[in-house]
């Protein structure tokens, strides 16, 4: 995703799937339509990560990217440099030294499909990790992590772009060899948890298996994900009375449907397509339940009101990218960008109740680190669903994690939040945070991912630090 200030930390960014949304879609239609039955499984196989053909690397100009690609190119990129750029201290940055990329990969396996991403250098060390961060949806785009979460700048009302100053930027390993023995990082929120576990078992395969490049995969990070269906509709109901959303007569009628879920969740496991889709609906009257006895209630962040579609305004995002001269700095042509794509999530509503914690336990037992962190007022991907599925999770750590005490995530001597950890697994409940941490608490956010990555996370207390001084000490 993307990602701010001097934050020495590089950040591959592929713009494809976003917030986990509660759309509503006719489910007669749907069957009638053609679902491919392993279409995240044919995603990974298709992603060749690294890929042995020459890329394409479009030196500056406003051509557009995909008319730059010649046959048989797996990527072609160009530096750019947004126009409407001001910020404190950073005006007058050449576009060589801020090291912004914008491209497309093409996928394998494909009708021509061409994934985009934006790729921001760290502006300090060589040795800084390389991050990819992926949101949810499915079918929204990362440009809102980008430009409301984490990314190197934000959007100001009159069109312009302001630094973030708790950005997490400050490659493809084929188009940036350099890059190739720095730490590899997978994080990524909301549907993202289906993603990544799928990504960091494809990506630690192919380094056992010696495919191309190998890549220093040290770790991956969920927030706010839907990984475990099963467990984290169960928790649905729970969450939704300890917070007052629901009535203790409501939270009886909506139990019995638990049960029913979790039947429906088992055949999708074992029958393929159409017990797949049926899942989907029979959960999602859990969910749909509490909503309409919550009324207009932010299902992303319950201390607030539902506005829009996605209960948030990111309408400057969808101005701004569809600014001409915004598209012609990013070698997009005339394509319309969209915050989210209701096709895609139609497309992937197949995969909404596949269990993506069954590859986890291999990846924790050869050592690779993973961080589940949520925040405490998101209802639609809440922390006591995510703790559950953790928690429940087999591996040779489990005992130990579960008996491991809870301590204080502190930042700037304050509680930010209360984590538990063993080994190569963490989780950490983050306050006063919805759906979107790093856009809630973007500070704790940069802290977060500071220490994770540094093998610090379980340190009780940090220094108190301004944001200057936590990017220049990262």
């Amino acid at each position: 995703m993307a990602k701010a200030s001097s934050f020495p930390m590089r950040v591959f960014l592929v713009l494809s799937l976003v917030v986990l949304s509660r759309a509503a879609v006719d489910f007669a239609s749907m069957v009638e339509s053609n679902f491919p039955s392993v279409q995240a499984e044919k995603f990974i196989r298709g992603l060749n990560l690294s890929p042995k053909e020459d890329v394409n690397v479009v030196e500056g100009g406003a051509a557009p990217l995909l008319s730059e690609a010649p046959t048989g190119k797996k990527i072609v990129e160009k530096r750019i440099s947004f126009p409407n750029l001001i910020g404190e201290g950073e005006v007058g940055f050449a576009v060589e030294d801020l090291g912004h990329h914008a491209g497309y990969y093409n996928i394998e396996h494909s009708y021509a499909a061409k994934m985009f991403y934006f790729f921001f250098e760290s502006r300090n060390s060589k040795k800084d990790p390389v991050v990819i961060w992926l949101t949810g949806g499915p079918g929204c785009s990362s440009e809102l992590a980008i430009f409301y979460e984490n990314g190197p700048f934000s959007i100001a009302n009159n069109m312009s772009l302001v630094w973030n100053k708790f950005g997490w930027d400050k490659a493809f390993f084929t188009e940036h060899p350099e890059l190739a023995e720095n730490d590899f990082y997978i994080t990524g929120e909301s549907y993202a948890g289906h993603y990544i576990p799928a990504f960091a078992s494809r990506v630690h395969k192919g380094n056992k298996n010696k495919e191309g490049i190998h890549i220093n995969f040290k770790g991956f990070a969920i927030g706010n994900g839907l990984t475990d269906p099963a467990l984290q509709y169960k928790a649905y109901p729970d969450y939704a009375l300890e917070n007052g959303i629901i009535t203790n007569a409501q939270f009886n009628k909506i139990s019995k449907a638990v049960p029913v879920c979790e039947m429906a969740i088992k055949l999708c496991g074992t029958d393929g397509t159409v017990s797949c889709m049926a899942s989907y609906y029979v959960c999602n009257g859990i969910f749909n339940s509490i909503m309409s006895a919550a009324g207009t209630i932010n299902y992303y962040d319950i201390r607030k009101e539902c506005e829009g579609s996605l209960c948030y305004d990111f309408s400057n995002m969808e101005k701004f990218l569809n600014i001409n001269a915004v598209r012609e700095s990013l070698g997009v042509g005339k394509i319309d960008f969209v915050s989210c794509s209701p096709t895609v999530y139609q497309a992937m509503l197949v995969d909404w109740m596949r269990n993506l914690e069954a590859g986890i336990p291999a990846l924790l037992e050869d050592g690779i680190q993973m961080l589940i962190y949520a925040g405490e007022y998101d209802l639609i991907c809440n922390w006591l669903g995510n703790s559950r599925w953790v928690h429940a999770m087999e591996w040779s750590g489990q005992k130990e994690f579960v008996s491991s005490p809870e301590i204080a995530f502190e930042v700037d001597g304050t509680e930010a939040g209360v984590l538990k950890t063993h080994g190569p697994l963490s989780f950490l409940k983050v306050h006063n945070a919805g759906h979107m941490v790093p856009m809630d608490q973007p500070k704790a956010a940069l802290e977060m991912l500071k220490r994770w990555t540094q093998g610090k996370l379980s340190d009780a207390t940090a220094e108190e630090s301004n944001p200057e001084k936590l990017v220049a000490e990262f």
